[in-house]
């Protein structure tokens, strides 16, 4: 029976056109999830990163980073909806301040970096099926932005959606759409290479591919970071940060003992009994940015030798099928992790870099900081902090982004705040400073009027 949901599953993919690298990767994930495979890393099987190279440390000479810029791509995720914060169309869309999404801040940074650099410095989005088109319409506000015939975008791979209970793919007639799910961001080597894009990039004479989240703005072009990257030699490298109380939740690389291989390992990959060697910041002092270097060659090589399939570890996520309705059926949907590619290339390697190349926005916590005094903007689009980041932690209320703007219009003054909490229906009005450590707490609506200043 088990068999036969299988290849339900792999003729639905057929009948819609999957490319026959991402069905073969989901025929193999789907044999793991049979098998019960949890993909735990126990912490007695690895040795922590505890000493990478940091990039302020590191020489790179001027000339040696611009010919290596010269010859990279930039890739950004853009598969994304932002659904747990209230949004129906590509979070990249989603403005972060000065009247700027984030779509138009990365492609503000790559004009910026090839006028700098005079170098070509392609730009890809990887799609979801459900990006796609609004992107796409958002990018013809740049018509110089296409590198010769390169695409601006690709799309990613899509896949059925499995039932919780039986594992066979899930029907919703309601939404038929809401029956297919992306594979995850590890997919976007198997998008590159069953594209062409990936051939088509070698045979322009790119050979290295910088790869991170779209809505990580710290990750703009840098000719330091692909000049320590081509000098390596190596075929793959991670950025890395060090760990702070604040960072216990993010995934980790360390050493496998069993081979000196560097691997990543997540929350979902550690078993329950050890989280809190996992949280430790000073055991693992380090987290993985999934800001990814690779080379394009290397890549290339290791995709025909394995036939389109890196062989990514699974990761087993469990949903609904409707995002939206926590009372439609649960399904699972198999994925794999972009940064999970480092155990699959032999030498690959790390370096530290600091934080300013690390301002994701999962929740309105982080807009807030983003949209606030704490940065400004660059002449080349890069968002600088003027002040430490204080600790923000904002209830309910401020969750979905449609609730946050409404509550908080205009910038809040950050530069002098150490922490912030808001609990309850609170709003903020023009030029409202916080200074220092500052909780409010609220049972009804609550306004703080245009100038004001809290403090303690």
């Amino acid at each position: 029976m088990s068999d036969t949901r299988r290849r339900l599953a792999l003729a639905k993919m057929r009948e819609a056109g999957v490319g026959t690298a991402a069905i073969e990767v989901f025929d193999q994930l789907y044999t793991q999830l049979e098998g019960g495979a949890a993909g735990l890393i126990a912490e007695d099987t690895i040795s922590p990163l505890i000493a990478p190279p940091m990039l302020d440390e590191v020489d790179v000479d001027d000339r040696a980073g611009r010919e290596a810029l010269a010859r990279t791509a930039v890739i950004k995720l853009n598969g994304g909806l932002g659904t747990s914060m209230g949004l129906d169309r590509a979070k990249n869309l989603l403005e972060v301040r000065d009247g700027l999404t984030f779509l138009d801040i990365i492609v503000r940074q790559v004009l910026s970096a090839r006028q700098t650099y005079g170098v070509q410095l392609p730009l890809l989005f990887m799609n979801s099926f459900r990006t796609h088109d609004d992107t796409l319409a958002a990018l013809a506000d740049y018509p110089d932005l296409p590198v010769g015939d390169l695409p601006l975008c690709f799309l990613q791979n899509q896949e059925p959606k499995l039932g919780a209970d039986d594992l066979a793919p899930v029907r919703w007639p309601a939404d038929p759409g809401l029956e297919w799910c992306p594979p995850g961001h590890g997919d976007v080597y198997t998008a590159l290479y069953g594209s062409g894009i990936l051939d088509a990039l070698i045979e322009r004479g790119f050979r290295y591919a910088s790869l991170s989240n779209g809505d990580n703005l710290g990750a703009s072009p840098d000719a330091r970071v692909a000049g320590w990257f081509a000098a390596t030699g190596a075929p793959y490298a991670a950025e890395v940060c060090r760990r702070t109380a604040n960072d216990r939740k993010g995934g980790h690389l360390a050493i496998r003992r069993s081979d000196g291989q560097l691997i990543l390992r997540d929350t979902a990959q550690t078993p329950a009994d050890e989280m809190h060697y996992f949280t430790d910041e000073h055991r693992h002092p380090f987290f993985h940015t999934n800001n990814l270097w690779v080379d394009l060659a290397a890549l290339n090589s290791l995709m025909d030798e394995r036939g389109g399939v890196l062989g990514l570890p699974l990761i087993r996520n469990e949903k609904t099928v409707d995002p939206s309705d926590p009372t439609s059926p649960k399904v699972i949907q198999l994925e794999t992790a972009m940064g999970a590619a480092i155990e699959v290339f032999p030498r690959a390697t790390a370096i530290g870099v600091g934080r300013d190349r690390f301002l994701p926005v999962k929740t309105t916590n982080e807009l807030l900081l983003l949209r606030s005094d704490l940065y400004e903007l660059d002449d080349r689009a890069r968002l600088v902090a003027q002040a430490p980041t204080p600790s923000i932690a904002l209830d309910g209320n401020f969750k979905l982004v449609g609730d946050f703007s409404r509550r908080i219009p205009h910038p809040l003054g950050l530069r002098r705040t150490t922490s912030l909490t808001v609990s309850g229906d609170v709003s903020f009005g023009k030029g409202v400073q916080i200074v220092g450590s500052v909780e409010i707490t609220s049972d009804q609506p609550t306004s703080m009027p245009d100038g004001t200043v809290l403090e303690g």
